[in-house]
C-alpha cells in the first residue's frame, strides 16, 4: 500500500475522531527517528477541550512486516495484557483495521521519558534512577514471565536449542567463516540447558533502548515485536549483552547495574532464584546473535542490497562482538 502524505494524515485524523472522545482532528504529525523495523509517528489528538499526545506504531509503508515479528496486532495485545498485569506500558488506544485504509499498526498514549541508552547511562538527570534500575528490571521481567500462557495470543515457540540451530543456519549463509563465532557455537552446544525452565512468555528484546526511563525510574516497556514462548532466562541474558551497555562497561546490566541486582529484583518479583551461569549462557547466545546480524549487514553492504550509513555503522560492530564473546567464554585470569 502506498499513501500520499496528505491521504495518510487524513486517514489518521478520521481514525482519531472515532477512537478518541472529544477529538475532531490531529495536529503536529511527525515521524520520529529510530525504529529499525517499524515506523513511529508522534501527534496530538485535538478538539475544543482536548489536546492529547499519542504515538502511532506502524508497519513500514503501511503493510510491510519482518518475517520474525509477532505482528503489530499481536504486539498491541501483548502490551495491553502486560499493562493489565501491572507492567508499566503505554495505554493502547486503538489497533488499526483494514477498513481504516492507512496500513497495519496501533496507537498508544504518549509516555514522557528517555529511550536513548547513552543518555540513560551517562546523564546526571538519571543518576538516582540508575541506582535501582537493574533491580526494577528484574522485578518487571519476573512479572512478564508470570503472565499465564493461556492468556497470551499465539506466538512461536523457541527454546535454547531451537534458537541456536536457527542462528547457526544464519551464520552459514555468511560469505566467510569467523573462528570466534565458531568457537562460541561450540561453547554453547556444550552448555545447552539439560533441564530448562518451563516455557514462559519471553519479551525477546528487553534492553536499554527499549525502555522509557524518567528521573524516577522505569516508566514503560516497549517493542514487543519479537516476543515468543521460550526460556525466560533469555530476557535476563539479553539485557546484559555488551552493545546495550552504551559505554557503561563496568555495569553489565544495561550499563546501569549489576547481575546481582538484576537477579535480586527477579527473585523479589516472584521469578525465583536464578543461577548466574544460566544468565551467562544466554548472554553469550545474545552476543553471538548480534554478531551474526552485524556480519550479515556487512554482506548486504558489499552486495549493494543496503548501503546506508546506518547499516555500515552497525556492520562494523561484528568485530566488537568477537571481543565481547572472547571475554565471556575465555576470560583472562
Amino acid at each position: 500500500m502506498s499513501l500520499s502524505e496528505h491521504a495518510f494524515e487524513d486517514g489518521l485524523a478520521a481514525v482519531i475522531r472515532r477512537a478518541v472522545a472529544g477529538a475532531d482532528g490531529i495536529a503536529n504529525l511527525r515521524r520520529l527517528s529510530g525504529g529499525a523495523s517499524q515506523e513511529t509517528w508522534a501527534f496530538e489528538a485535538v478538539g475544543p477541550k482536548l489536546s492529547q499526545r499519542l504515538i502511532l506504531r506502524r508497519a513500514p509503508g503501511g503493510d510491510r512486516q519482518h518475517e520474525a515479528a509477532a505482528g503489530l496486532e499481536t504486539e498491541a495485545r501483548l502490551m495491553d495484557l502486560a499493562g493489565k498485569a501491572g507492567i508499566p506500558e503505554p495505554p493502547v488506544i486503538y489497533v488499526l483495521r483494514p477498513e481504516d485504509g492507512i496500513g497495519r499498526g496501533f496507537i498508544v498514549g504518549f509516555v514522557d521519558g528517555e529511550t536513548l541508552g547513552r543518555k540513560i547511562v551517562r546523564d546526571a538527570a538519571f543518576a538516582e534512577a540508575r541506582k535501582g534500575l537493574a533491580f526494577r528490571c528484574g522485578e518487571v521481567l519476573a512479572a512478564i514471565h508470570a503472565i499465564p500462557l493461556d492468556q497470551v495470543p499465539p506466538l512461536r515457540h523457541a527454546g535454547a536449542a531451537t534458537r541456536l540451530d536457527e542462528l547457526h543456519k544464519r551464520y552459514l549463509l555468511g560469505e566467510r567463516p569467523r573462528p570466534v563465532f565458531a568457537l562460541a557455537f561450540e561453547w554453547l552446544r556444550q552448555r545447552l540447558p539439560k533441564e530448562p525452565p518451563a516455557p514462559r512468555l519471553v519479551h525477546g528484546d528487553f534492553r536499554n533502548g527499549n525502555l522509557i526511563i524518567g528521573p524516577d525510574g522505569l516508566r514503560a516497556v516497549l517493542d514487543w515485536e519479537i516476543a515468543h514462548i521460550g526460556d525466560p532466562i533469555e530476557d535476563l541474558g539479553w539485557l546484559c549483552v555488551g552493545p546495550w551497555r552504551f559505554g557503561g562497561i563496568d555495569n553489565p546490566v544495561g550499563g546501569f547495574g549489576t547481575v546481582d541486582q538484576l537477579l535480586a529484583g527477579y527473585e523479589a518479583g516472584g521469578g525465583g532464584r536464578i543461577d548466574p551461569e544460566q544468565v551467562r549462557f544466554w548472554e553469550v547466545l545474545g552476543s553471538l546473535s548480534w554478531g551474526v546480524s552485524c556480519a550479515a549487514m556487512i554482506q548486504a553492504i558489499r552486495s549493494g542490497v543496503d548501503r546506508t550509513a546506518e547499516r555500515a555503522m552497525i556492520a562494523r560492530r561484528a568485530s566488537e562482538n568477537e571481543i565481547d564473546l572472547l571475554n565471556l567464554i575465555a576470560p583472562r585470569s
